[in-house]
């Protein structure tokens, strides 16, 4: 804040520095402020609180500043007085006094926070409150901006409103001499603080003697001030007044009880700026209750009421939907609406009963019993007390009945005063203040005689067989009543088996499992955390409000028995009798009794009973009776019992038992890993995986015995289980002994099956001594811990502890007993691990040839512990976006429902000191492994948190987490012209040093200047050239190399420079650039280029821009290389300033601040000379650098690259033959052949030709050599290249998606061994869908398996029963079988769509709501900004004509997304994808009336004359990279020509049919016909078979640019797209083959014979992936059919035959007709197709 004022580099000013810069100010009040907020601001933190616009610093607006945001202001709707108290307390001023809201103190500045944390009151600082769990965000303005007041004065010694009188004046706390302190000054205090009036001024240091010093000024309040510091001063006359004379004062409360009767009972109610005022009884409970006895002094609150119960209040509602958690000190400090906020009428004014009495050291309901007096405490003499008074005291209390009243001080000697007064109840009196008192006669009675009283308990189980168990009820205003079972749970039973004096819960049962009670029903939803000592004390809705009946009743069953010294299984048996635990002889207890005591603790069979007191001697006594059990009772109190015959049984044979556990793990291999099922009334069931995570599982493993929690897993990734599903909704805080202690649904009550049951990894090693990663090894064998001998233990073993912990790699293995010496057994196996197996139970053993092996051996290892989680992309280690190490594979943590105190952690387990800042961090990649993370502060490490399970969110990138811890090392320029330069100063935890001259160098230099975004170090400066620093010198020494990207990253060692001082600061100057971005473009790696220098950004001029600093800028903003320099006409012009600097880059560079820059701020240019940039990482650069061939075959013709945006010619002076081949290999057609010249550039072609590739001859792209640039064509000769002929791929190079129409859905077809084939959906799933959408970079997988969906392929199955992990770069890097001998079909075909699949269609034909597929979904395109440009461009797509108009429209389905907004295509754009819009999904339009609306020049020829009528066509119906193929004729009908071509087809396929069949015959008579025979036919005219025959003229292009999407033929049996409007293309059955062999320019399956039937699809063209046929070559298209008919009929492997090949075909056969036919039908199909 002060750097942004005075530009001090980030350092705040001093107190004195800071008056003289006021001194020049005409405003002192704003003066004073600063001075103040000197000393309180620290720049490290991670939340800076100061208060603003109140006049001091104690008072004010509140306003937050943070690191990555700067100042801001809290809105007032999460703020309360338990933040406000943390404030105050960090602040160093006194108690919270008031929270304000509506801009009390003025609107604030800045961003509006709504303030994330949850205080609880008792913080020191603001970072060290939790976070909100899912709290709102509410929007505010600057109308709701908060305030708060903390008090500047304060009573110490006493309570809040009593004690030595202290005022705050700077910094420091005074106390005040009592002659300087009057009524007026007093009645200010007690207002200031919230508190009453005064009721005594005290001197003479009545509340004990002060520390530091004694105020010198004497206060001259007029008593009318609201607060001290408003009150006139004057010196002190008394000079030597000491601590001796310290004032003291009371103030009456700021809570009080009225029309109860008596100060203990009554209507609540609170002062406020001097008002009383009442409180609203929404949400009022037992724990608000306590909080206000305990603020009176009063006893336990007895009874919270609402309703108005002592009568409607009057004047203000001051508190609304109160929420204490119990443990407050005060009302105000409760959470509630704020002060004066709510939706209540006194009808619902708020009452509590405190007890006037209370029963001391006992329990709630046992103890001694003392009466409060006013403000005083007394005990009651022994003599003075009756069954009458005991009653009453027993009623008031809420418990039940008296017991017995005990006398000479039976529960202990009191203090204080022993009361004078004898009670006179007559017993029916509700209170204790009620009954009359006369004076005692018992002069003498002394705390000997002090009176005790027990009473019984004020909860009972009722119908269940024993004491311990039965129907829940509760005493309430001397009813009984019972409680309602919503939301019981286990943790609720806890608390009721523990104020009965039973053992644990073991069941929590509702619906009336015990019958349902009589009368009222007293509780509901209660809510207990399961530390509660009476249920009482337990949130739960006011007594008696419900919505509830007896069919609901809760109850539980409490343990009558329970096993001591062992664990919650195992351990001295002890039976509850009556109210006391006796231990029972080892002779008196059998196998059945161990039965039945296993099976009431939950447990399993029992498994071995122990004599002699083997778990240790109880205490106590034995019990006297012999246990008959039959073995079959489900609960020790319901077995028989006779008297013992050991009557001199002593503890020394007290029984010992051990169970098997109540929860195991199953079908994990090892008892420590598997599915989790919990034992429950006899029966095993498995635990619902929703919200399981490792707090829960950290449980399980403790209770198992077994190792740290390692995974926890839902999705039944053990497997499904069966049998009832116990717990759904697992809550752990990771501290419980057992599973069933968690809070969880009812058992009965689940939304689960066993598709989701939960499951465990425990670690079986341990590392003990250490840290979680470091440590002596131990390994977990049966249910022993063994140590391991450092001779049998190795680098592999030790790579399997460190893998199975979670600890990453391992760092070092230590013999000798490093971590100590251990205890019990040495393992006697040796490890035989191989290092890749996940677990150490997987590891082979072997015996141990080690016999002799001690304690002294015991290994050790040390981990590298840091790598299960770390903070990447920030300054330094300790600083940047959060991510965890799961199963191998880094993934980020979300922001989302996380708290302050998951950020501490992870700062913890880095060594990296306290939290400063946890934010939102710039979005990362892969998994998003954790969200929602809960930390109580006490784990070890962050995976030990709560969080709804690894891999489960709601989240995306952007909600990513950012840490900033203390221990973080960073760098900064002070005090210079610029952020660039300036004194070198670096921050080392939470300080600032200044670092010597001695101690820089050169290399540390570039590091600072390369931290900071500065680019290159221009001068180091020694001598303090940027003035003396202040603070500390730095005592290190920096050793950096000079190529760390940050100091942090530099090694350090002791300076030498002991003596140095501020005289010989190091300053340092850099170049100053600080920043690049590309601007308006479709993506973040194309658009205007922008450079900030000194954080001004400004565009740069084109005449100084090249492709070497555009490669730079590429490599800067990792987007590749540069594709292309653009004018301003692509992206725009700019605003502000224009950098005409040049860049002299070599190219090389990694930022362009290395680049020699001249003369910063020169503008000679205008913004029409903006330079653009296209990045070969942005979607523009698709295509760059690929190349095709006009005017020849398929592999020889002129060359035209696709550069810079644009075809161009490629001159032939440029070329060489290294180039040559590079473009043939590109090709697939073979080595170069021969390259020579062709003719200038035709008119329609470009005017620029490309020049200058550089290649060595071994790239595999053209893309891949550098140096080309565009040239004026003029007349200069260009290339025409021939190549050797097709080139086969090898295996493994391709994968495609075809039959959708584009390259991102379709079936999937795999290249391998020559041909395209599909791939079987066996064990296919979205992770490896995933790795296809990644391979193809189509973003994510919407969809898997999709078996066929887009058609039976054909050919050869390639693979299955593939298995990708998820995170591979290719499909060919997962697991499969290739397919020789699978039982697969072509039905079994997998499909994926990924979320890259695009498309576009108007919604009736050529005119209609433009719509487009993305993600799954089809969406509509908004109107705004649509030009006459993107509308021409939509029509040519859709090949509806070339232009059309725009209108608006409704969207057709009012739920679909709007996708696309101010779409505007440019005149280069060559399809619309290219295209600047709007991001996806962003939008500013009504779909009601702003959707665009098409209508198109031309209609879509394909439909009408396909018989499609006015369906819409998306698309992917026409080639995506020339979408008009050929021009049919635009007509509705058919002409007769066309139907007499068609016939003669027909009638010649017929004929070839009979010759087929001919000569299949004749083959099998085994006619083989001589090399002489077949030399009469070779006068065969070629030219007639020559491909060349059939159209000379027209040219054909091979292209590779853009690989055509492949297109289903009419005719076949197609699925139908799950589109919402598509209508199906009627078939006729006479066209339908279901046997057709789908043909591909590169590929038939070898040894394929002919079909029996002709499948010539006349008017769909396939799909080729390397082929582009030009629009007007309708003959080149029939000749291409021509070739796909000839490949099909001879397999030729991708080629067709040539016209000599032909002759040598027909003069092979016997039959010259049937070659005749052959020969009339090349020609027949050319024409049949135009």
């Amino acid at each position: 804040y002060l750097q942004s004022l005075w530009g001090r580099g980030g350092e705040a000013c001093s107190a004195a520095e800071l008056n003289g810069l006021c001194a020049g100010q005409r405003e002192m009040d704003s003066c004073a402020i600063l001075i103040l907020l000197s000393s309180t601001i620290t720049l490290s933190t991670a939340e800076i609180i100061k208060l603003a616009g109140g006049g001091r610093r104690c008072a004010g607006r509140v306003d937050i500043f943070r690191i990555t945001h700067g100042w801001g202001t809290v809105c007032d709707d999460n703020w309360d007085m338990k933040a406000a108290a943390v404030v105050c307390r960090e602040l160093g001023c006194g108690d919270a006094v008031d929270v304000l809201g509506d801009a009390y103190f003025g609107p604030g500045v800045g961003g509006m926070w709504n303030y994330q944390r949850a205080c609880n009151g008792s913080e020191s600082t603001v970072n060290k409150c939790g976070a909100k769990a899912d709290s709102p965000r509410p929007i505010c303005d600057y109308t709701e901006s908060a305030g708060m007041i903390c008090s500047e004065v304060r009573l110490v010694g006493g309570s809040r409103c009593s004690g030595r009188v202290e005022v705050l004046h700077g910094e420091t706390w005074y106390t005040v001499c009592d002659a300087d302190f009057d009524q007026q000054d007093a009645e200010v205090v007690c207002r200031e603080l919230g508190c009453g009036l005064p009721v005594e001024v005290l001197g003479g240091a009545a509340f004990g003697r002060g520390d530091g010093q004694v105020w010198s000024e004497e206060l001259q309040c007029r008593g009318n001030e609201s607060q001290i510091y408003s009150c006139p001063t004057s010196p002190s006359l008394k000079l030597n007044c000491s601590h001796d004379n310290d004032v003291g004062l009371v103030c009456a409360g700021s809570v009080r009880l009225v029309d109860g009767g008596s100060r203990c009972a009554g209507r609540v109610e609170v002062l406020h700026r001097g008002q009383w005022g009442t409180v609203c009884g929404d949400n009022w409970d037992m724990r608000d209750a306590a909080v206000v006895c305990r603020e009176l002094g009063c006893g336990e609150a007895v009874d919270a009421l609402g309703d108005a119960h002592f009568g409607p209040g009057s004047g203000p509602i001051w508190m609304d939907d109160v929420d204490c958690s119990g443990s407050e000190s005060t009302l105000k400090n409760c959470r509630s609406e704020g002060w004066g906020k709510h939706n209540c009428d006194h009808s619902k004014d708020v009452g509590v009963v405190c007890s006037g009495v209370r029963l001391v050291g006992g329990s709630r309901c046992s103890g001694r019993v003392e009466v409060l007096h006013g403000e005083t405490w007394y005990t009651v003499c022994d003599a003075d007390f009756d069954q009458q008074d005991a009653e009453v005291v027993c009623r008031e209390l809420g418990c039940g009945l008296p017991v017995e009243v005990l006398g000479g001080a039976a529960f202990g000697r009191g203090e204080g005063q022993v009361w004078s007064e004898e009670l006179q109840c007559r017993g029916n009196e509700s209170q204790i203040h009620s009954c009359p008192t006369s004076p005692s006669l018992k002069h003498n009675c002394s705390h000997d005689s002090d009176v005790g009283l027990v009473c019984a308990v004020g909860v009972h189980l009722v119908d269940g067989g024993s004491r311990c168990a039965g129907r829940v009820e509760v005493l309430h205003r001397g009813q009984w009543g019972t409680v309602c079972g919503d939301n019981w749970d286990m943790r609720d039973a806890a608390v009721v088996c523990r104020e009965l004096g039973c053992g644990e819960a073991i069941d929590a049962l509702s619906d009336a499992h015990f019958g349902p009670g009589s009368g009222p029903i007293w509780m509901d939803d209660v809510d207990c955390s399961g530390s509660e000592s009476t249920l009482k004390k337990c949130q739960s809705a006011l007594w008696g409000k419900h919505a509830c009946n007896h069919s609901k009743d809760a109850g539980v069953i409490c343990l009558g028995v329970r096993v001591v010294g062992g664990s919650h299984c195992s351990g001295r048996v002890e039976v509850l009798h009556g109210e006391t635990w006796y231990t029972v002889c080892d002779a008196d207890f059998d196998q059945q009794d161990a039965e039945v005591v296993c099976r009431e603790l939950g447990c399993g069979l029992p498994v071995e009973m122990l004599g002699g007191a083997a778990f240790g001697r109880g205490e106590g006594q034995v019990w006297s009776e012999e246990l008959q059990c039959r073995g079959n009772e489900s609960q020790i109190h319901s077995c028989p019992t006779s008297p013992s015959l050991k009557h001199n049984c002593s503890h020394d044979s007290d029984v010992g038992l051990v169970c098997s556990d109540r929860v195991r793990l199953v079908d994990g291999g090892s008892r420590c890993a598997g599915r989790v099922e919990v034992l429950h009334r006899g029966q095993w069931g498995t635990v619902c995986g929703d919200n399981w995570d490792m707090r829960d599982a950290a449980v399980v493993c403790r209770e198992l015995g077994c190792g740290e929690a390692v995974d926890a897993l839902s999705d039944a990734h053990f497997g499904p289980g069966s049998g009832p599903i116990w717990m759904d909704d697992v809550g752990c805080s990771g501290s419980e002994s057992t599973l069933k202690s968690c809070s969880s649904s009812e058992s009965s009550k689940h939304n689960c099956d066993h598709s989701k049951d939960a499951g465990v990894i425990c670690s079986g090693v341990r590392l003990v001594g250490g840290s979680h990663c470091s440590g002596r090894v131990e390994v977990l064998h049966g249910e022993t811990w063994y140590t391991v001998c450092d001779a049998d233990f190795d680098q592999q073993d030790a790579e399997v502890v460190c893998r199975e912990l979670g600890c990453g790699f391992p760092v070092e293995v230590l013999g000798g007993a490093a971590f100590g010496r251990g205890e019990g057994q040495v393992w006697s196996d040796e490890l035989q691990c191989r290092g890749n197996e996940s677990q150490i139970h997987s590891c082979p053993t072997s015996s141990s040839l080690k016999h002799n092996c001690t304690h002294g051996s015991d290994v050790g290892l040390v981990c590298a512990g840091e790598c299960s989680v770390m903070l990447v992309d920030g300054d330094s280690r300790c600083t940047g976006r959060l991510e965890v190490l799961h199963r191998g594979q880094w993934g980020t943590v979300c922001f989302v429902g996380g708290n302050a105190v998951a950020a501490a952690v992870v700062c913890r387990q880095l060594d990296c000191g306290a939290l400063l800042n946890a934010e939102l961090a710039l979005g990362g990649s892969g998994q998003i492994w954790m969200s929602h993370v809960d930390c109580s502060g006490s784990e070890t490490t962050l995976k030990h948190c709560g969080s709804l399970g690894w891999g489960k969110h709601d989240c995306a990138h952007n909600s990513d987490v950012e840490i900033i811890c203390s221990g973080h090392r960073k760098a900064r320029l002070a005090d210079g012209p610029h952020l660039c330069s300036g004194r070198v100063e670096v921050i080392h935890g939470k300080t600032w040093y200044t670092v010597c001259d001695a101690d820089f160098d050169q290399q540390d230099a570039e590091v600072v200047c390369r931290e900071l975004g500065c680019g290159l170090p221009v001068e180091v400066l020694g001598g303090a050239a940027f003035g003396r620093g202040e603070g500390q010198v730095w005592s290190e020494e920096l050793q950096c190399r000079g190529d760390e990207s940050k100091i942090s990253l530099c090694p350090i060692s002791s300076s030498l420079g002991l003596n140095c001082t501020h005289d010989r600061d190091i300053g340092l100057i850099c170049s100053g650039h600080t920043g690049a971005r590309l601007v308006n473009g479709s993506d973040s790696c194309s658009g205007r280029m922008e450079i900030q220098y000194l954080s001004e950004w400004g565009t740069v001029c084109d005449v100084s821009w090249d492709m070497r600093a555009a490669s730079v800028l590429c490599g800067q903003l990792k987007c590749g290389s540069a594709v292309a320099v653009v004018g301003s006409d692509w992206f725009g012009e700019g605003s502000g300033r224009i950098w005409a600097d040049v860049f002299d880059c070599q190219g090389n560079e990694t930022h362009l601040s290395q680049c020699p820059i001249s003369s910063w701020s020169r503008a000679a240019c205008s913004h029409k000379q903006d330079a653009g940039v296209i990045c070969s990482g942005s979607l523009l650069a698709f295509h760059e650098r690929r190349v095709r061939l006009s005017g020849g075959m398929e592999c020889e013709g002129e060359v035209e690259v696709y550069f810079r945006q644009d075809w161009r010619r490629v001159l032939l002076d440029s070329w060489s033959e290294s180039v040559a081949s590079v473009l043939c290999r590109q090709l697939r057609c073979g080595s170069v052949f021969s390259f020579s010249s062709s003719s200038p550039s035709s008119p329609e072609h470009s005017h620029m030709c490309v020049t200058g590739f550089n290649c060595t001859g071994s790239e595999a792209h053209l893309g891949n050599c550098s140096s080309a640039q565009v040239v004026n064509c003029s007349s200069r000769e260009q290339l025409y290249i021939t190549c050797s002929g097709k080139y086969c791929v090898s295996a493994h190079s391709s994968i495609r998606l075809v039959g959708s129409g584009g390259d991102c859905a379709g079936r999937l077809e795999v290249f391998h061994s020559g041909s395209w084939g599909t791939v079987c959906d066996d064990l296919w799933d979205i992770e490896d869908a995933q790795v296809v959408c990644r391979e193809l970079q189509c973003g994510v997988a919407l969809s898997a398996p999709v078996p066929a969906r887009f058609d039976p392929g054909t050919g050869p199955i390639w693979l299955n029963e593939v298995g990708c992990e998820g995170n591979e770069t290719s499909l060919w890097n997962c697991r499969f079988q290739l397919c020789g001998e699978d039982e697969c079909g072509h039905k079994e075909d997998v499909g994926v769509v990924c979320s890259g699949y695009k498309e576009i269609r108007l919604t009736e034909g050529c005119e209609g709501n433009l719509e487009v597929f993305y993600n799954g979904t089809w969406g509509n395109v908004c109107a705004n900004d649509m030009t006459e440009e993107t509308v021409s461009l939509v029509c040519q797509e859709l090949n509806c004509g070339r232009s059309g108009s725009e209108g608006q429209s409704k969207a057709r389905v009012g739920s679909a997304p709007n996708w696309l907004d101010n779409l505007k295509c440019r005149k280069h754009d060559s399809t619309v994808w290219q295209c600047p819009s709007s991001p996806w999904g962003q939008n500013s339009c009504d779909n009601r009336d702003e959707v665009a609306r098409i209508t198109c020049s031309g209609k879509q020829l394909w439909s009408s004359f396909l018989g499609l009528g006015s369906a819409s066509c998306p698309a992917h119906l026409i080639s995506q990279t020339e979408k008009k193929v050929f021009s049919p004729p635009p007509v509705a009908s058919i002409s007769p020509v066309p139907l007499l071509v068609l016939g003669v087809v027909l009638f010649l396929t017929l004929v070839l049919l009979v010759v087929l069949l001919y000569q299949n015959r004749a083959l099998r008579r085994g006619n083989i016909v001589s090399e002489e025979e077949q030399s009469g036919y070779e006068d065969v005219d070629e030219e007639l078979l020559s491909a060349k025959a059939v159209n000379e003229e027209k040219a054909e292009y091979k292209n590779d640019v853009i690989t055509s999407d492949l297109k289903r033929d009419v005719g076949t049996e197609d699925t139908p797209e799950n589109y919402d409007d598509v209508i199906t293309a009627g078939q006729t059955p006479g066209r339908t083959s279901k046997n057709r062999v789908e043909i591909y320019d590169d590929a038939v399956s070898a040894g394929e014979r002919p079909h029996s039937s002709l499948d010539i699809h006349l008017f769909t063209p396939e799909g080729y992936d390397d082929v582009i046929i030009p629009a007007k070559d309708v003959e080149g298209a029939a000749e291409q059919i021509h070739r796909k008919y000839l490949q099909s009929f001879w397999g030729r492997g991708g080629e067709a035959c040539s016209a000599a090949e032909l002759n040598g075909l027909c003069a092979g056969q016997r039959e010259m007709d049937s070659c005749v036919v052959l020969i009339l039908l090349s020609s027949t199909i050319t024409l049949s197709t135009a």
